[in-house]
């Protein structure tokens, strides 16, 4: 079964400094129909203009993914991590018992991001994080492994049986994924349009899947998409 989420019906707020999509009830958005899908409980894409961010304030019991598809966030948390997320770098903070942070653009261009948050695998773990970068020709053409349980091919470790691939796609090319019996999917299209198993899809798209076996994404124009494989 696909279940479409057409970018269209996303909550949406513009707070001037950012411009914000959620997928999911995040916030003034509530919505009882999609307050997650299995272990995911927010997508939200972000536009956050210039030299402005999200101050430092506290998240407990979240696994948090960063995701960044154009311009550069810096990070700084209560662990003492102090980082700059560019496109291509898939970033992780397990707030657990509880950590301070901030994800500023001090940068003179718009950052558009994705913010993700799995909830973990259970709660008061101890706060974490982790960044790596994936090359464009690591995710041209395939789904490549960025998060997983067991850190996966060089991933970073997330603490939920989720496995997060990233892929991008040249007009008319294609990506296939199995999904093995009894496990779930979400795709996400950061950008481009194409077809899912046939079904149209376009940025800002996402889509559940149950009860299918394969999985082709083919792009009608460059897509750059993120599937999560859940239990």
């Amino acid at each position: 079964m696909i279940t479409l989420r057409p970018s269209e019906a996303r909550g949406h707020a513009n707070h001037g400094w950012l411009d914000t999509y959620h997928s999911f009830s995040f916030a003034d958005y509530y919505d009882l129909e999609h307050m997650g899908f299995r272990s995911l409980r927010v997508i939200n894409e972000d536009y956050v203009a210039p030299r402005q961010g999200f101050g430092t304030h506290p998240h407990r019991d979240m696994e948090i993914i960063t995701y960044v598809l154009g311009g550069q966030v810096e990070h700084k948390d209560s662990m003492g991590t102090t980082s700059v997320i560019r496109p291509g770098e898939v970033q992780r903070m397990s707030a657990g018992t509880g950590v301070l942070h901030s994800e500023v653009n001090r940068f003179d261009e718009t950052l558009h991001m994705l913010q993700i948050w799995i909830l973990p695998e259970r709660r008061g773990l101890t706060p974490g994080y982790e960044q790596k970068a994936f090359s464009e020709q690591e995710r041209q053409g395939r789904f490549r492994v960025v998060a997983s349980p067991e850190g996966r091919d060089g991933s970073v470790v997330v603490h939920q049986d989720m496995t997060l691939h990233s892929t991008l796609l040249g007009k008319g090319e294609k990506a296939e994924y199995t999904l093995k019996p009894g496990r779930h999917a979400w795709i996400q299209i950061a950008r481009g349009s194409g077809t899912l198993n046939g079904v149209a899809v376009k940025a800002g798209d996402g889509v559940a899947i149950s009860d299918e076996s394969t999985l082709v994404l083919t792009a009608g124009e460059p897509v750059e998409a993120l599937l999560f494989d859940l239990a």
